[in-house]
């Protein structure tokens, strides 16, 4: 691709977008922007970019399409949209971000997809490596799009790069060093349309891998597993159940190809899943030859993520915490599986055309004493709620509302876990703007 005789039609001008557009404008390209929402951020976003040579395309995007040689398309534009799909039935070249990204920089990419866990995982990856001596930087899904740090990407510094299913529906030509798929539930399946398509979504991170890369695998989830059927790269797995050719679990000790590593009480996270994420970082690390004591080291002191089984604050012996991050079922069921006290548990948001029938027939049986339903898709979980027979439920259109409540129905000694099972974007421009804003409300609770 030679940027500086082409023409770039990009679409969806959010971080990725106003990013990707720079990169191509300082390059020589010739971009047109384009985004169908009027967001203030969004509005001031183009207006910078028309001030740095782009163009408006937004009076006129049948002819912006025509015009164009590739089109550049944010995550958060679906491959099935009219604007990507007008311009691959006229032979342009579509892309998106993370294709772009990954053709500018000179990193070695790891990249880390599945369903939950990959920003814990990235997190935890890029801790480990920077005390081990190199240099990482979290980019991708994580929330820094690869285009925003181009400069920083050079070939000393790794990738780890935090990888979608929707940014996966626009690569080609992508192909990390090491790929990571963690696990694989149902999610976006309003986006995707059925589980096959999203499950083959999660496969297309291997698809230019082959003999000299490596694919980190979870052994225990079925669908991951059958992955490594037809990787052409070298295959490690890890596993909590299984003894296997990679890094697992025996006897409450962890090892790597029989050495061991550490004991899982020096780990610092909670839950099988945080276990899970940290098996796949010492797979990586051990590929990539880090000293066992710098991963050790780095797993011991890794207290999390920020929005992640986050505690807020205890007040008058209830303790909040934020778990905003949680935007489908199964990461609401990670967390509800690490409460250990009667808990009041906040669901709700974008309505993703999942099911809950799994969550509140494992709310049934857990420490989980009320459930506060809010949000788009709260007469959804308030169905599931009444199909499980799980039937101490309140609901509320209302976010703050349904905070103020899950504080009443809260008995002392336990907790309030916001932890919503659903996107966030029919209220909040996001998980964190969703997570903040639970903190907020909480901290005015003590006021």
């Amino acid at each position: 691709m030679l940027i500086s005789k082409s023409n770039f039609l990009i679409v969806g001008i959010a971080k990725s977008g106003l990013s990707a557009t720079k990169q191509l404008l300082l390059r020589g390209g010739k971009c047109m922007v384009y985004d169908d929402s009027n967001s203030d951020f969004i509005s001031k976003s183009i207006q910078e970019l028309l001030m740095l040579g782009a163009v408006d395309a937004r009076t006129d995007i049948d002819s912006a399409i025509n015009w164009c040689d590739i089109v550049v398309i944010s995550p958060g534009v679906p491959i099935d949209h009219k604007i990507p799909l007008t311009a691959k039935r006229l032979r342009k070249r579509v892309i998106g971000e993370l294709e772009l990204g990954s053709l500018l920089i000179k990193s070695p990419i790891i990249a880390v997809t599945g369903t939950n866990g990959k920003t814990t995982t990235c997190s935890m990856l890029t801790e480990i490596l920077n005390k081990a001596g190199e240099k990482a930087i979290s980019v991708g899904n994580i929330g820094s799009p690869i285009c925003e740090n181009v400069d920083n990407l050079t070939e000393n510094t790794y990738a780890v790069t935090e990888v979608s299913s929707f940014q996966l529906e626009s690569v080609h030509s992508f192909c990390p060093h090491i790929a990571v798929v963690l696990n694989i539930t149902p999610d976006h399946l309003s986006r995707h349309y059925n589980m096959d398509n999203y499950v083959y979504l999660k496969k297309r991170i291997l698809t230019n891998m082959r003999e000299s890369e490596f694919c980190v695998l979870n052994y225990d989830d079925e669908k991951v597993r059958e992955f490594s059927k037809t990787a052409r790269c070298k295959v490690v797995f890890f596993s909590l159940k299984e003894k296997i050719s990679g890094c697992y679990v025996v006897d409450g000790n962890i090892y790597y190809m029989g050495e061991f590593i550490m004991p899982t009480s020096e780990i610092a996270l909670s839950g099988a899943h945080n276990l899970e994420n940290v098996l796949a970082s010492i797979c990586v690390s051990k590929i990539l030859d880090i000293d066992t004591s710098a991963i050790c080291d780095a797993v011991e002191n890794f207290n999390g993520v920020k929005h992640r089984i986050e505690l807020v604050k205890e007040i008058d012996g209830i303790k909040f915490y934020n778990d905003s991050k949680a935007t489908n079922p199964d990461a609401t069921i990670k967390a509800i599986n690490s409460m250990t006290v009667p808990t009041v548990v906040i669901l709700g948001g974008k309505d993703k055309g999942l099911s809950f029938d799994e969550l509140f027939n494992k709310i049934s049986s857990s420490c989980i004493t009320h459930a506060v339903l809010t949000g788009e898709n709260r007469y959804s979980l308030l169905d599931s709620s009444k199909r499980s027979g799980f039937d101490s439920v309140t609901v509320t259109g209302d976010f703050e509302s349904a905070v103020k409540i899950a504080e009443m129905e809260c008995e002392k000694g336990g907790a309030v876990l916001l932890s919503p099972a659903s996107s966030s974007f029919d209220m909040f421009s996001g998980f964190e703007a969703r997570g903040e804003a639970f903190i907020k409300i909480v901290l005015s609770l003590d006021e």
